[in-house]
């Protein structure tokens, strides 16, 4: 492989952006991407994965280049340099590389290989409670597994068509899909590739959402007719798959407390051909106007995503004990509160996208005992990254 300078110097400038200022990694690809038109895929594919690489393994480099703390863009250069090293890419003579001693980096790769933290390429604090809430075993199995590759899987919009129908009509632009077992509505692509621009996708034929999170509205166990609240709905994903599960009969009710998303949710339901979805702002009535009125309540509560890292690795250097300890807090009292639209005989289903039981199953345990003559636990299921896709988990819980 032979590096280019500029396209280099986009790496660099995008993990400065992520590292130094604090900017999420699919946000500062995009703004250096368009920074050049000129760019063909192959160069913004390059710019795109290399970047998610480093910032993946990016303790594991700094260990290697034996950097304690990133300070400076010529930090972020050795580190790029290394990345070559380790690569084995053949390094230019450039000026921020000349410093490097490639037996030295060699050396430190392999012995940082025999440390989990640095193998796997995260904060101590996090291999400390991941350890302490999983156990060594699981947790080193399910680390390993969230630094693999994300997939990318398609959502089939059966409000519009099918899973047979919509493979062909990928296939016919030479687009590869295959079935994922169970997940009824799922196609993973065979390679990754930028699919937002095809006209199935414009005319709202499918969506991007991976398959754990494609599990959220069967787990429901909805029917046509329902009155559904998605109580933290974001941009809508889980909103569409449930509104093509209730055959678009019905109501949803999707709340968020960001009007942005919303807007994005609706132009997505348009797309999508959904009609029974109404948009919630919430504010502070938002609970007493929707009281005892949900036949279904969805609770996507904020959560750390330590079962999505695979799509958002930066998130693991964002992340704190600190902010953990918050979110929890919260988790409890969205929880709490937002229980109340329920209807008896209603249905709440938790859910996260992490791996933590802290977040998870000991959150619904701490909210049965403190409602137990109120409510009951019906099941949940955990879903681990070393199953193949995100790290999920679900419990539905009903109003007695």
């Amino acid at each position: 492989m032979k590096l280019h300078r500029s396209l280099v110097q986009a790496v660099s400038e995008t993990l400065h952006q992520i590292f130094f200022e604090g900017i999420y990694a699919d946000k500062a690809i995009e703004r250096v991407l368009k920074q050049n038109a000129r760019w063909g895929s192959r160069d913004r594919r390059f710019i795109a994965e290399t970047t998610y690489e480093i910032v993946r393994w990016w303790r594991m480099f700094e260990v290697s280049t034996d950097i304690n703390d990133t300070q400076s863009s010529d930090d972020i250069w050795k580190i790029i340099g290394t990345w070559c090293v380790i690569n084995e890419i053949e390094l230019p003579q450039w000026p921020e590389f000349l410093a490097l001693d490639k037996s030295k980096i060699l050396l430190k790769y392999q012995q940082a290989k025999q440390v989990r933290k640095y193998r796997e390429s995260i904060p101590d604090w996090l291999d400390d409670l991941g350890c302490y809430e999983l156990g060594t075993d699981v947790w080193e199995k399910e680390l390993h597994d969230l630094n693999k590759e994300a997939k990318v899987i398609l959502r089939v919009n059966t409000l519009k068509t099918n899973f047979i129908q919509l493979q062909q009509l990928l296939a016919e632009q030479s687009i590869e899909t295959s079935v994922i077992g169970d997940y009824q509505d799922a196609l993973v692509l065979s390679k990754r590739q930028n699919i937002s621009h095809l006209n199935e996708y414009q005319q709202g034929l499918f969506e991007i959402q991976d398959a754990s999170s494609q599990l959220i509205a069967p787990f429901m166990k909805l029917k046509p007719g329902m009155s559904v609240i998605d109580a933290c709905a974001g941009a809508g994903g889980k909103s569409l798959h449930i509104a093509a599960m209730m055959e678009n009969k019905g109501e949803i009710i999707s709340m968020d407390v960001e009007d942005r998303k919303l807007i994005e949710l609706k132009k997505r339901a348009k797309r999508g051909g959904v009609g029974i979805i109404k948009t919630e702002l919430i504010n502070s009535i938002t609970i007493n106007k929707f009281k005892n009125t949900a036949d279904r309540l969805l609770l996507d509560v904020p959560c750390s995503g330590l079962g999505v890292l695979r799509r958002n690795p930066d998130a693991k250097w964002k992340l704190n004990l600190e902010f953990i300890n918050q979110i929890k807090i919260q988790q409890q009292e969205i929880i709490t509160n937002y229980s109340q639209m329920l209807k008896p005989n209603g249905v709440l289903v938790y859910a996260t996208c992490s791996i933590l039981p802290s977040e998870n199953q000991n959150q619904v345990d701490l909210f049965l005992q403190k409602n137990k003559n109120e409510f009951e636990f019906i099941e949940d299921r955990k879903v681990f990254p070393s199953e193949g896709f995100d790290g999920f988990y679900m419990a539905s819980i009903r109003k007695k």
